[in-house]
């Protein structure tokens, strides 16, 4: 069966800026943030990883670079697994934007996948991108460890779906910092079983958190 890691890209300037940031192909790292990448590598290499990619992103790349450096592997790309798309909040790093953000994401949460970022996209929008390209890794790679470097608003949501009603999923508060990770373990079935949800960073790196986790 398969192993399936989800990780969160390392630092970026719109994390430490709180920018609301989601459009392709954004920013690169900081210098924490690869050092996180590379925290990150380190705590993978234990896990017998035999894929590695990244999402479209230069974040993700750069941080999936960074690994498959520690690793000794080649880094791939899959589309569809990006930031969820936050339309007009773009770009934008006030409260009240913020804010909108999280309702938007406390209503997915609670089970509205119908709500929408204002000119951006609704969770079974960001769903329905992200899931297919999950299923087509595991499908890719039916046995071993697949690493996928992502970002952090959406991979809370697609932890959650993918786990189901596991009780490994946190209550509260699901955010993941920089290069925090979700490992699930591939089901008989097809479905997935969560077998850890990492929030913190590898080596104690962590960040000031940021509005999205973008």
């Amino acid at each position: 069966m398969p192993t399936l890691v989800l990780a969160r890209h390392g630092q970026t300037p719109a994390n430490v800026g709180r920018i609301l940031d989601t459009v392709l192909p954004g920013p690169g790292l900081t210098d924490l943030g690869r050092l996180q990448a590379e925290a990150l590598g380190k705590e993978l290499s234990s896990l017998g990883v035999t894929a590695l990619y990244g999402s479209r992103a230069r974040r993700a790349q750069e941080t999936a670079g960074v690994v498959g450096t520690v690793l000794g592997m080649p880094v791939g790309t899959v589309d569809g697994v990006h930031e969820v798309q936050v339309g007009d909040l773009e770009g934008h790093s006030d409260d009240d934007s913020v804010a909108v953000f999280r309702d938007v994401y406390d209503a997915w949460r609670a089970g509205d996948l119908t709500a929408r970022m204002p000119g951006g996209e609704s969770a079974q929008d960001v769903l329905d991108r992200y899931l297919p390209a999950v299923e087509d890794l595991r499908r890719r790679h039916p046995d071993g460890t697949t690493v996928l470097v992502s970002h952090g608003a959406v991979l809370r949501l697609v932890g959650h779906a993918l786990a189901g009603a596991d009780d490994l999923l946190p209550d509260g508060d699901d955010h993941l910092d920089n290069c925090g990770r979700l490992e699930f373990e591939g089901l008989p079935d097809g479905g997935w079983r969560l077998l850890a949800w990492r929030r913190e960073a590898p080596g104690g790196l962590a960040s000031s958190r940021d509005a999205t986790g973008g």
